[in-house]
Protein backbone atom coordinates (compact mmCIF):
# COMPACT_ATOMS: atom_id res chain seq x y z
CA UNK A 1 0.00 0.00 0.00
CA UNK A 2 2.14 3.30 -1.12
CA UNK A 3 1.56 6.34 0.79
CA UNK A 4 2.39 10.00 1.05
CA UNK A 5 3.23 11.83 3.73
CA UNK A 6 3.78 15.35 5.33
CA UNK A 7 5.61 16.41 8.33
CA UNK A 8 5.74 20.41 9.34
CA UNK A 9 7.22 21.88 12.44
CA UNK A 10 7.11 24.98 14.42
CA UNK A 11 3.60 25.96 13.28
CA UNK A 12 2.37 29.02 15.10
CA UNK A 13 -1.15 27.74 15.89
CA UNK A 14 -2.80 26.08 18.84
CA UNK A 15 -1.71 22.99 20.05
CA UNK A 16 -5.81 22.22 21.48
CA UNK A 17 -7.48 23.51 18.60
CA UNK A 18 -5.26 21.46 16.00
CA UNK A 19 -5.69 17.97 18.03
CA UNK A 20 -9.27 18.33 17.76
CA UNK A 21 -9.49 19.27 14.00
CA UNK A 22 -6.89 16.89 13.39
CA UNK A 23 -9.44 14.53 15.39
CA UNK A 24 -12.35 15.88 13.49
CA UNK A 25 -11.01 14.79 9.78
CA UNK A 26 -8.77 11.80 11.19
CA UNK A 27 -10.13 8.60 8.36
CA UNK A 28 -11.90 10.68 6.07
CA UNK A 29 -11.82 11.15 2.33
CA UNK A 30 -9.00 13.48 1.66
CA UNK A 31 -11.46 15.88 -0.79
CA UNK A 32 -14.34 15.25 1.88
CA UNK A 33 -11.94 16.78 4.60
CA UNK A 34 -11.00 20.18 2.61
CA UNK A 35 -14.55 20.28 1.87
CA UNK A 36 -15.83 20.47 5.35
CA UNK A 37 -12.70 22.63 6.55
CA UNK A 38 -13.60 25.59 3.91
CA UNK A 39 -17.23 25.17 5.31
CA UNK A 40 -15.93 25.71 8.70
CA UNK A 41 -14.02 28.70 7.68
CA UNK A 42 -17.42 29.98 6.17
CA UNK A 43 -18.93 29.14 9.62
CA UNK A 44 -21.39 26.66 8.36
CA UNK A 45 -19.96 23.27 10.24
CA UNK A 46 -18.44 23.66 13.78
CA UNK A 47 -15.33 21.30 14.90
CA UNK A 48 -16.60 19.16 17.86
CA UNK A 49 -14.58 19.85 20.39
CA UNK A 50 -15.01 16.74 22.67
CA UNK A 51 -11.39 16.55 24.76
CA UNK A 52 -10.85 20.67 25.41
CA UNK A 53 -13.97 21.57 25.70
CA UNK A 54 -14.35 23.33 28.69
CA UNK A 55 -16.86 26.79 29.12
CA UNK A 56 -17.69 26.00 24.92
CA UNK A 57 -21.44 26.33 23.56
CA UNK A 58 -22.97 23.73 21.65
CA UNK A 59 -23.29 24.01 18.39
CA UNK A 60 -26.07 23.12 15.97
CA UNK A 61 -25.60 18.93 15.35
CA UNK A 62 -22.92 18.32 17.79
CA UNK A 63 -22.69 19.24 21.39
CA UNK A 64 -19.57 21.45 22.44
CA UNK A 65 -17.66 23.40 19.38
CA UNK A 66 -15.58 26.08 17.68
CA UNK A 67 -15.19 27.61 14.17
CA UNK A 68 -10.88 27.57 14.81
CA UNK A 69 -10.08 29.57 11.42
CA UNK A 70 -5.91 30.03 12.29
CA UNK A 71 -5.45 26.65 13.01
CA UNK A 72 -8.28 25.08 10.09
CA UNK A 73 -6.06 27.57 7.08
CA UNK A 74 -2.94 26.04 8.17
CA UNK A 75 -4.23 22.34 8.39
CA UNK A 76 -5.97 22.98 5.33
CA UNK A 77 -3.20 24.33 3.54
CA UNK A 78 -1.09 21.20 4.56
CA UNK A 79 -4.02 18.95 3.37
CA UNK A 80 -3.21 20.48 0.02
CA UNK A 81 0.30 19.91 0.38
CA UNK A 82 -0.18 16.24 1.06
CA UNK A 83 -2.08 15.86 -1.82
CA UNK A 84 0.42 17.48 -4.05
CA UNK A 85 3.05 14.75 -3.06
CA UNK A 86 0.50 12.04 -3.47
CA UNK A 87 0.15 13.29 -7.01
CA UNK A 88 3.67 13.56 -7.50
CA UNK A 89 4.13 9.45 -6.21
CA UNK A 90 1.20 9.08 -9.11
CA UNK A 91 -1.85 8.51 -6.75
CA UNK A 92 -5.41 9.11 -7.27
CA UNK A 93 -5.97 12.12 -5.74
CA UNK A 94 -10.28 11.64 -5.31
CA UNK A 95 -9.25 7.83 -3.87
CA UNK A 96 -6.56 9.32 -1.20
CA UNK A 97 -8.03 8.43 2.72
CA UNK A 98 -6.56 10.51 5.41
CA UNK A 99 -4.85 7.58 7.59
CA UNK A 100 -2.64 9.68 10.00
CA UNK A 101 -2.68 12.99 11.02
CA UNK A 102 -1.03 13.92 14.73
CA UNK A 103 -1.11 16.97 16.19
CA UNK A 104 2.26 17.28 18.57
CA UNK A 105 3.57 20.27 20.65
CA UNK A 106 6.37 21.86 19.59
CA UNK A 107 9.42 24.10 21.07
CA UNK A 108 8.35 26.50 23.17
CA UNK A 109 9.36 30.33 23.03
CA UNK A 110 9.60 33.40 24.96
CA UNK A 111 7.65 36.14 23.26
CA UNK A 112 9.91 39.16 23.03
CA UNK A 113 9.58 42.29 25.14
CA UNK A 114 8.29 43.19 28.88
CA UNK A 115 6.47 40.14 29.67
CA UNK A 116 9.15 37.21 28.89
CA UNK A 117 7.28 34.86 31.00
CA UNK A 118 4.51 34.29 28.17
CA UNK A 119 5.04 31.45 26.07
CA UNK A 120 4.29 31.11 22.05
CA UNK A 121 2.21 28.67 20.65
CA UNK A 122 4.31 26.05 18.59
CA UNK A 123 2.99 22.88 16.94
CA UNK A 124 4.10 19.81 15.12
CA UNK A 125 1.86 17.94 12.46
CA UNK A 126 2.15 15.02 10.28
CA UNK A 127 -0.02 13.66 7.70
CA UNK A 128 -0.01 10.50 6.01
CA UNK A 129 -2.38 9.88 3.19
CA UNK A 130 -3.10 6.36 1.10
CA UNK A 131 -5.13 4.70 -1.49
CA UNK A 132 -7.77 2.26 -0.29
CA UNK A 133 -7.35 -1.38 -0.66
CA UNK A 134 -9.62 -2.72 -2.98
CA UNK A 135 -12.24 -5.04 -1.39
CA UNK A 136 -11.87 -8.28 -3.46
CA UNK A 137 -8.02 -8.13 -2.02
CA UNK A 138 -9.77 -8.19 1.40
CA UNK A 139 -11.51 -11.21 0.83
CA UNK A 140 -8.87 -12.99 -0.09
CA UNK A 141 -6.53 -12.09 2.45
CA UNK A 142 -9.32 -12.41 5.15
Amino acid sequence: MESAKLISKDLRISIKQSVEICNFVRNKNLLKAQNILQSVLDKKTAIPFKRYNRDTGHKPGIASGRYPEKATQEILSLLKGVQANAENKGMDSKNLIITKIIANKGAQQFHFGRKRRRLMKRTHIEIEVSEPENKNDRKTNN
